[in-house]
């Protein structure tokens, strides 16, 4: 079966990688697509996932977000239409729902967010399979546009299925130059406190005005303890955090390997969604300063306590992590895959 993949964010090659390599051993042709945003091209390089790139993120407003949706499909439609895939699966791309509606190749889109904007309920409608944690309710899900009965909704966290197989690799810690601050893989040596920082993104739909990253951040260059990494998701993010020009605030300009710095973190302190399911799926602290309405996934997590909201910066609490990290509760990524294949039939 030939099957197309497209990854338009940061999250989706981390996400879809044991989807592709599943595929792949199982004798589908699979091609992968990319757009030009954050570390999304990067990270398919750091996987070694060939691609064709077409198109940038729109930015920040609806209408500059809509001509660059119909300037990427318009180029997608062209590359996709002499290749007759037989299945396209992506992890919320509104382009697939585009192109592959189009040129009727049927979807299967996965996303554990409900309340995201109206691309992806397009991308749902479109789908004939959306692949989704239990822990959001299915009346949550039907009023995004999701049908139940095209609904396959998997136990756990989608970070437990792609972190099945991982192992830290401490190297990161010396190829980002912490080492240099007192920082190595003998975490126990060392008395200062590693905080991995995600910014909020600023660019989506589903995203409001956040104040407290820039005081967190504010808050860790204050407190020698305290070596911050930031993993940038936009050029602008990197560029005001590095013009900060202070040493103990860490900011890559280049994809890195993001779950093992997290593993060798002391805490993870993330506006986002992933990077705080990591950091829970890999059994390291972690606070979430999310300014938009809290998923049902999230909800869940902080019920049980493997997450926690940080409201105000004075109430960051730097200490060494106690427990060793690694994957918590880890699940076979071939459920993903099946999941994906039923959009096709199961074939």
């Amino acid at each position: 079966m030939r099957i197309w993949i497209d990854c338009t964010a940061a999250a989706h090659p981390v996400v879809l990688r044991p989807v592709i390599a599943l595929l792949r051993e199982r004798g589908h042709e699979v091609e992968v697509t990319a757009r030009d945003y954050g570390q999304t091209e990067g990270l398919l390089e750091r996987y070694g996932i060939p691609y064709r790139s077409f198109g940038g993120h729109g930015g920040a407003g609806s209408g500059a977000k809509a001509r660059a949706l119909a300037r990427r499909s318009t180029e997608l439609a062209r590359w996709a239409r002499p290749r007759r895939f037989d299945l396209a699966i992506a992890h919320g791309s509104v382009d697939v729902a585009a192109v592959g509606t189009a040129l009727g190749i049927p979807q299967a889109q996965m996303q554990d967010y409900e309340y995201a904007g109206l691309q992806r309920k397009l991308a749902w409608r479109a789908a004939r399979r959306v692949i989704v944690p239990d822990a959001i309710p299915i009346e949550r899900l039907e009023r995004a546009g999701a049908r139940a009965a095209k609904l396959i909704r998997y136990p756990g966290l989608k970070e437990d299925y792609y972190l099945a197989d991982f192992t830290p690799d401490p190297s990161v810690l010396a190829d980002l130059g912490l080492d240099a601050l007192g920082i190595g893989p003998d975490r126990g040596a060392d008395d200062r406190v590693l905080v991995v920082v995600r910014p909020p993104p600023e660019t989506s739909a589903y995203h409001a005005h956040n104040p407290l990253y820039e005081a967190v951040i504010d808050r860790l260059v204050a407190d020698p303890r305290a070596v911050a990494v930031l993993i940038a998701r936009t050029a602008g993010q990197r560029q005001a955090a590095a013009a900060r020009a202070d040493p103990s605030l860490i900011v890559p300009e280049r994809a890195i390997d993001a779950q093992s710095l997290i593993a060798c973190a002391d805490l993870v302190v993330s506006a986002g969604g992933t990077m705080n399911r990591e950091a829970v799926a890999l059994g390291v602290p972690v606070l979430t300063i999310f300014s938009g309405r809290m998923g049902a996934v999230d909800e869940r997590l902080i019920a049980d306590g493997r997450l926690a909201e940080l409201r105000e910066p004075d109430a960051l609490e730097l200490r060494k992590r106690d427990a060793e990290p690694g994957p918590v509760s880890p699940r076979d990524p071939a459920l993903l895959a099946d999941a994906a294949l039923e959009a096709a039939g199961g074939r």
